[in-house]
């Protein structure tokens, strides 16, 4: 072979190395997933007490890695908001808190969250919603299904 195909050869491999170390040492960042969940009394369990109509409320969120940064507004509930959770549990169905959100609660929080990889598995399945809690309602008087937007 003579030398200039050989150098040729040889560049080209190295070029080939290097871009292969560079693509294994430095993953892509997963784009942020956009979630949300409308919120009202209907979907509540159990049924709330003493609610004013229109009683509703709007949950936005972006998943970045594990960091989720969050709104929450909501309108014409029945007192106070005492406090708002992200819970586990599919529609319908009553469930544990999986994150605080705020309490008490004013209307336009912000946040930020770390979630962990359990929590974030259960979210993108569906099986999470958002509910505000008052004094009248403590178990819950407007409630959410979070679902995942696409990005």
């Amino acid at each position: 072979m003579n030398g200039k195909i050989l150098r040729a050869l040889l560049c080209g491999a190295v070029a080939a190395l290097a871009l292969t170390a560079f693509a294994v040492a430095s993953p892509s960042k997963p784009a942020p997933g956009k979630l949300s969940a409308a919120l009202n009394v209907g979907q509540e369990k159990p049924i709330p007490k003493g609610t004013k109509l229109g009683a509703s409320g709007r949950f936005t969120a972006t998943l970045t890695g594990t960091s989720l940064s969050w709104k929450l507004t909501f309108t014409h509930l029945s007192g106070a908001a005492t406090a708002a959770h992200i819970h586990l549990g599919a529609r319908g169905v009553a469930g544990a808190v999986l994150v605080p959100i705020c309490g008490p609660c004013t209307s336009g929080a912000t946040g930020t969250a770390m979630l962990t990889q359990d929590q974030i598995d259960s979210i993108k399945a569906g099986k999470t919603y958002v509910n505000v809690h008052t004094a009248k309602n403590p178990n819950g008087e407007i409630r959410g299904q979070i679902t995942n937007l696409h990005r």
